[in-house]
């Protein structure tokens, strides 16, 4: 096999294997819950595995595939440390200067100040990783963190104007993903999502944001290799 058609073909099998999960992951939880003894309980449990399989299994799955494509190590690190920048910012910001609250029902604390500063965290982070993409990858190839194909090492840059944008997008995203993850504890009436990282909400609480952001990075990169 060509090399150059490995992450092509890593993703065809990928999405191949997504669609067809999707279609028989409802049917597989039914048909475990028919072996509850309550059987009224059946239907409302199969849907919740299969909603949590969608919502956790799924997406940390496209990461995985992130790290598969052509320069997937330099876009998992872009990645991690948008959405990571993105948090702070929002958390440092919205607790100090946050006025205006973003959806005091399903989160009382976040507010627009800091869903600003969020976004400006992020394309600052997108704008210093596409103006040091050379020397970062060449750090790490160094370091032995990657190989070189997984780094970036183009001499002929991209315009910066698409980079903003996916920045711009995975950090709206991340955002939506923090706010859905505090919806499903609303609806659960609890105020943590586990115990494992006592103080820091649960272990949800620290993949929220990926969890949607993943996605869109994802389907960028698949888009551009499709080019």
């Amino acid at each position: 096999m060509n090399p150059g058609n490995t992450p092509l073909l890593s993703t065809a099998i990928f999405a191949g294997s997504v669609g067809f999960v999707a279609a028989i992951a409802p049917f597989f939880f039914l048909l475990i819950g028919m072996r509850r003894t309550e059987l009224r309980s059946a239907f409302p449990a199969a849907m919740t595995s299969a909603f949590a399989f969608f919502y956790v299994a799924l997406p940390l799955g496209f990461l995985v595939q992130i790290r598969e494509q052509l320069s997937g190590g330099f876009l998992l690190l872009y990645l991690l440390l948008l959405v990571w920048a993105g948090d702070i910012f929002a958390y440092f910001v919205g607790r100090s200067l946050g006025r205006h609250l973003m959806s005091p029902r399903i989160s009382p604390r976040k507010t627009w100040e800091g869903a600003l500063a969020s976004l400006l965290a992020s394309l600052g982070v997108g704008m210093l990783l596409y103006q040091h993409a050379l020397p970062i990858s060449s750090a790490l190839l160094n370091a032995h963190l990657i190989e070189r194909k997984d780094g970036l090492f183009a001499l002929q840059k991209a315009p910066l104007w698409p980079t903003l944008l996916l920045s711009a997008a995975i950090n709206i995203a991340a955002q939506l993903g923090d706010l859905v993850e505090s919806l499903l504890k609303r609806g659960a009436g609890v105020k943590d999502s586990g115990t494992i990282l006592p103080g820091h909400g649960g272990m949800l609480d620290r993949i929220d944001a990926l969890l949607f952001a993943a996605p869109v990075l994802w389907y960028y990169a698949t888009w551009r290799m499709m080019q």
